[in-house]
């Protein structure tokens, strides 16, 4: 098969390493991919929002496959419209419709309490209901939890201890602190607990795979302090993620989810992404997302033993069958290095040394780019996703860590305790 994945970053890289492993795969072009992705692949200078592009491109090379690897095309409609211009061509990702779940809070919490899947109490406002949304904060026990309706590149999410402060950021936000984004604003209670991340590949007729369970570590600091990034780090399997919870997080979430898109007769061939919170035992989304996360693929993607190619197009067909996805028993650790000043302002541009003398892990990058005299330079806060296997949790973080000691950039940063957590 030809493949065309469209993305730049960490996750982009850890699916074109998958990818480029398959016997399925004849070539793979990345779109735009970034300073490492043409390790596994051609990197190709294109958008993946300008759709009449990508069908050129597509029509050229005579792709077969497309895999969307962020959620931005796929809410602005690729499915659809390669659907209409393409219809031979496979997409990997749901239609405009189906991701309305990332792409819209409100109309995913509206999903789950009309399916009952499990999820935090909630009320959402605009600027005519701004009133009413400051006394729905008085109901609600501190801290106070505000989400932008819309994408808001990861920064829509404001969790607040004070109940003035959060009515006066509800106000702001619907005056368009997030623009567009929130013109609507979610506001629900606070869920308190450990997060993990699931992913689920479903061909949209009722059949889906689980693949490993992981968690990540949104804040800059370590302790889980400072600002939220796009993630620091991100580890699989997750322990209290075992047999009896994950049984409750298909029947109670999975199924219903699937059942619940069929039932809206809404196309969704590809990945869910569903962000929960194991509170008491019990597990609850937090969100959903319509692509697999960041950094959590760099983590999963070295514990799946089965052809993803395979899955990914029978997922497309509309028809997974009965192809088996296989876990590795090993543990897995994805360490990020990031930018000096990260998530605030940071410079770019600066020289990294070392990748080539990583031997433990695999260094997937994520913010990097080619100099015109080929040196490896740094281009965005995440940098590189250090990323190791090990029998023991333990043994993959030393080992990312250990790789880490070899990478050099200027103002490097990375968080000591990922994975501390869940090794307690």
């Amino acid at each position: 098969m030809k493949i065309l994945l469209l993305g730049s970053g960490g996750r982009e890289s850890a699916l074109a390493w998958k990818i480029n492993q398959s016997p399925l795969t004849e070539k793979l072009f990345i779109a735009p991919g970034n300073g490492g992705t043409d390790a596994y692949g051609t990197n190709v200078a294109l958008s993946p929002l300008d759709f009449e592009a990508v069908k050129d491109f597509v029509v050229a090379e005579s792709i077969d496959m497309i895999v969307v690897g962020n959620e931005d095309p796929l809410v602005a409609g690729i499915y659809d419209f390669m659907g209409r211009e393409l219809p031979s061509v496979l997409v990997v990702g749901p239609s405009k419709e189906g991701a309305r779940l990332e792409g819209s809070k409100d109309f995913a919490k509206q999903f789950m309490a009309e399916n009952s899947i499990p999820t935090a109490r909630y009320r959402s406002f605009t600027a005519a209901t701004a009133d009413e949304g400051c006394e729905f904060l008085s109901t609600l026990n501190p801290p106070y939890v505000l989400k932008a309706d819309g994408l808001a590149a990861g920064k829509g999410v404001l969790i607040i201890d004070s109940l003035e402060e959060a009515c006066r950021s509800l106000r702001e936000m619907l005056s368009g602190m997030f623009g567009g984004a929130s013109a609507t604003v979610v506001v629900e209670e606070f869920l308190s607990g450990i997060e993990c991340s699931v992913f689920v590949l479903t061909d949209g007729n009722g059949s889906y795979r689980v693949l490993p369970v992981a968690k990540d570590y949104k804040r800059i600091g370590e302790g889980d302090t400072g600002l939220n990034t796009g993630g620091m780090g991100a580890v699989s399997p997750v322990p209290f993620a075992d047999a009896e919870f994950m049984e409750k997080v298909r029947t109670r979430i999975i199924e219903p989810t699937i059942k619940g898109l069929s039932a809206r007769n809404i196309v969704y061939r590809g990945f869910i992404f569903l962000g929960l919170i194991n509170v008491g035992g019990e597990p609850m989304v937090i969100e959903y997302n319509v692509r697999m996360g960041d950094p959590e693929t760099e983590a999963v993607m070295l514990r799946v033993d089965s052809d993803l190619v395979g899955l990914m197009k029978a997922a497309a067909a509309g028809d997974l069958g009965d192809l088996e996805l296989r876990h590795s028993p090993q543990a897995s650790a994805t360490v990020m290095m990031v930018s000096g000043g990260y998530p605030g302002s940071y410079p770019k541009g600066k020289v990294i040394t070392g990748v080539g003398d990583v031997t433990d892990s695999i260094v997937f990058h994520a913010g990097t780019s080619r100099g015109d005299n080929g040196d490896l330079l740094t281009s965005g806060g995440r940098v590189l996703a250090v990323s190791s296997l090990g029998d023991t949790l333990a043994e993959a973080l030393e080992k990312s860590f250990g790789s880490i000691g070899r990478i050099n950039f200027d103002g490097a940063y990375f968080r000591r305790d990922i994975g501390r957590d869940v090794m307690k």
